[in-house]
């Protein structure tokens, strides 16, 4: 046994010893890690075709449906197969290990650190607005930094900070919300149902700001990363899904209702940064600030979040794959300090280059596919090996995962022809996955042979 490998060694017993992570902190990572920036820069493009209340709330519901609908899905596979890293794991087990492998490529490199990338420069424009003197970029790298270190100090720490900056972030969003419809000047628009809302919910912009509505609930498996390290996974993982999906779902609709009361339509028509102006019109000139700094604290457990569950899969194929090995090592305190290092490094060169808007234009296509064939591979499980252990069987089967896989799939005809070049060009780069994934299964061999003679 190696140093390294004697330091991963205490951490396995704690954890098989039940101090693994709770319910409630995976139910953190689920809610910090769905709310990002998306639910305050969308409704500016989505009342432009569709000026209803009902409707534009009946548009975020129905996103928190789906989205349970894909958590009833997994919350099976993993309590059939409570392993960390989520696609990598699960199109492993329901398909081929070749097929696992493409899915954990893809996080592993630039599916979680593009995000992280994108949510920290986020968080540098929005700082911009309570401290205007000092450059997003600075600010950006820093606040991955500190997320990092506070990562590899440990899974106990870890927990922690998770825990508190996801609290303080849904608090901040509930006073926002208190003081927009308590402050706010209310607006001439109603959230019952009217005659001219069926046409506008079976619209092609409603279609449309499904996809984006969907983008902003993306995240809503993020517990299946950490599988491994919870306490009880077959029935704490249903759990932390369904009720960080269902807070998120709440607060999209009550804040898409709270912009709608307390701003003109007018003024958040064609708008991207409608939080700021629907915190202008509540709160006056400080409102921009305000907003600023919520959605700072809000960005801060989101990049925490992605910077804890992404490493998960780089260090889970490390166990699988010996060329990989040294990804799969944990510290005394539990943390996979190579793979955090590794999302790091990626994640501060997305950075550096401004190139992580890109990165993520190329890899949408990609996240769908690998989520559409592990909803699928529920169906196929169900058929193939119908007498396997499922502990937790997925609600409304197979309604569910039906409808899952229809508005997935709708999702990505949209991209295939919106952005036909980014949509191919990210699943070549998945494929040639395939080429790595050879190589780092034929290498090993040797490896592991010249290593039991010594």
């Amino acid at each position: 046994m190696t140093a390294s490998d004697a330091g991963t060694a205490p951490w396995t017993g704690r954890l098989t010893g039940g101090s693994g992570i709770s319910v409630l902190v995976a139910t953190a990572i689920v809610v910090a890690d769905m709310i990002g920036v998306g639910v305050f820069t969308s409704l500016g493009f989505q009342v432009k075709d569709i000026p209803s209340g009902f409707s534009i709330l009946a548009l975020w519901t129905v996103g928190g449906i789906v989205a349970l609908c894909g958590v009833f899905s997994y919350s099976e596979l993993g309590a059939m197969f409570p392993r960390s890293s989520g696609e990598y794991n699960f199109l492993g087990r329901a398909y081929h290990p070749a097929f696992g492998f493409l899915a954990g490529w893809v996080s592993a490199t630039v599916g979680f650190a593009a995000p992280v990338a994108l949510a920290a420069m986020a968080f540098g424009e929005y700082a911009k607005s309570v401290m205007p003197e000092v450059s997003p970029i600075p600010l950006a790298i820093g606040v991955v930094w500190l997320v990092s270190i506070v990562q590899l100090a440990g899974v106990r720490h870890s927990s922690t900070f998770q825990l508190i900056s996801t609290i303080l972030k849904v608090v901040l969003i509930v006073a926002f919300l208190v003081a927009g419809f308590v402050v706010g000047t209310p607006q001439p628009i109603s959230f019952a149902p009217h005659a001219g809302d069926l046409a506008h919910i079976v619209s092609a912009p409603f279609a449309i700001g499904l996809v984006f509505v969907m983008y902003s609930f993306s995240g809503w498996n993020a517990a299946t990363y950490i599988i491994g390290e919870m306490n009880t996974p077959q029935q704490s993982l249903p759990r932390a899904l369904l009720a960080g999906t269902l807070i998120v779902l709440v607060l999209y609709v009550a804040l898409n209702a709270v912009f709608l009361y307390a701003t003109p339509i007018s003024a958040l028509a064609g708008q991207l940064d409608v939080a700021s102006v629907a915190g202008s019109a509540i709160f006056g000139g400080l409102g921009g600030r305000i907003v600023g700094a919520m959605i700072c604290v809000g960005l801060i457990s989101s990049i925490s979040a992605m910077m804890w569950i992404g490493p998960r899969v780089m260090m889970t194929m490390g166990e699988d794959i010996p060329a990989l090995h040294v990804f799969s090592k944990r510290s005394l305190r539990g943390a996979p300090a190579y793979a955090i290092l590794f999302q790091l490094v990626v994640a501060n060169l997305l950075l550096f280059t401004r190139s992580f808007e890109a990165v993520l234009d190329f890899i949408q296509f990609s996240l769908l596919f690998c989520s559409f064939f592990t909803v699928a591979g529920v169906i196929k499980l169900r058929i193939t090996d119908p007498d396997l252990p499922r502990p937790y069987r997925a609600w409304g089967y197979p309604f569910t995962p039906l409808i899952f896989l229809i508005v997935t799939a709708s999702m990505m005809y949209y991209l295939l022809t919106e952005r036909p070049v980014q949509s191919l060009s990210g699943m070549l780069v998945m494929l040639s996955g395939l080429l790595i994934y050879a190589v780092f299964r034929r290498r090993p061999v040797a490896a592991a042979t010249s290593h039991n003679r010594e």
